[in-house]
């Protein structure tokens, strides 16, 4: 693939809230011919991450054309599994209208930095502001699964729905640092609520990694699923983006060298990049994605110029 880096779209130091330290995992949906709305988490101070969202010219998504005025819903209370932070992961909308946010919700541990479990949220205002379907989480922890079970990508079929999301229950210690570890799982459900307790692995991680998250899925011409994803790699102590392909969505040809879209030295994105979301508009297919430091300097996107 070939594509051309169209630079920052949301910067940190001048679009986002005072305090902010980072706006991450950038979460595309198309809202009308001409809009493309993007969601995303802003960290503040205390690396507490709320939704936002902000929309872009579908025909130049580096101009930003509208913002939400305030956070679209709250962490939650005191003791819930998102008490520490909300990380919107997917948007669907459903036939109704109605978007559905499945996000990633941080909370507190005292024996390791943090326990990650996913939770569903619902908007009737087009993502202006989102309520919880339920308070607890729609992934919580198993006994394969004690620690991580997030970062999910759904897909509506006329059968029920597929999910492929991040899995693990152990950490390491990486340049000094404790750091997750986690794989890619898979799960399927009747109604997008109520899921099967154990994923069914589909991806591992190789000797360098110790994270495969952020999965994005799209479909070929020909039908193949082809899986955008971020690859945390021990040597780098950073993400690197990752690419694959499927004939069932299970048993994954890793073809991370044919992504084409890597670092660029001296750029906000010199050290990683990660959390890719793929979106078409019109006849142009854009990639949002965040570079070094999880988002520190805020999100940007990249065009697709050959496939």
């Amino acid at each position: 693939m070939q594509w051309l880096k169209r630079g920052l779209v949301y910067r940190t130091d001048q679009d986002a809230p005072a305090g902010t330290v980072r706006a991450m995992v950038p979460t595309p949906l198309l809202i009308d011919d001409r809009t493309i709305r993007i969601f995303l988490t802003v960290c503040d101070g205390d690396n507490v991450g709320r939704p936002y969202f902000v929309d872009v010219d579908a025909s130049d998504p580096t101009k930003i054309i509208g913002k939400s005025t305030g956070p679209l819903m709250r962490t939650g209370a005191p003791g819930a599994f998102d008490e520490r932070g909300i990380v919107c992961a997917q948007i669907l909308r459903n036939t109704d209208g109605t978007l559905m946010m499945y996000y990633s919700g941080f909370e507190r541990s005292d024996s390791v930095r943090y326990k990650i479990f996913m939770g569903l949220a619902k908007s009737v205002d087009n993502g202006e502001s989102f309520v919880r379907v339920q308070d607890s989480p729609i992934l919580g922890p198993t006994e394969a699964e004690s620690m991580f079970r997030c970062a999910p990508f759904v897909i509506a079929t006329e059968r029920g729905y597929q999910m492929w999301y991040t899995a693990g229950s152990s950490w390491e210690v990486v340049g000094g640092k404790e750091v997750p570890r986690y794989s890619l799982k898979y799960l399927e459900s009747t109604d997008g609520i109520d899921w099967a307790s154990e994923g069914v692995p589909c991806m591992r991680f190789g000797p360098d990694e110790h994270g495969i998250g952020r999965p994005w899925i799209t479909k070929s011409p020909e039908g193949k699923y082809q899986l955008y994803y971020s690859v945390r790699r021990i040597s780098l102590a950073a993400y690197r983006l990752g690419y694959a392909e499927s004939d069932n969505g299970l048993d994954w040809n890793r073809m991370d060298d044919q992504l084409g879209l890597d670092v660029s030295p001296g750029s906000f994105d010199s050290d990683g990049m990660s959390y890719t979301a793929l979106i078409n508009a019109g006849d142009k297919t854009y990639c949002f994605y965040n570079g070094n430091g999880f988002g520190r300097d805020g999100f940007a996107v990249a065009e697709l110029i050959a496939p």
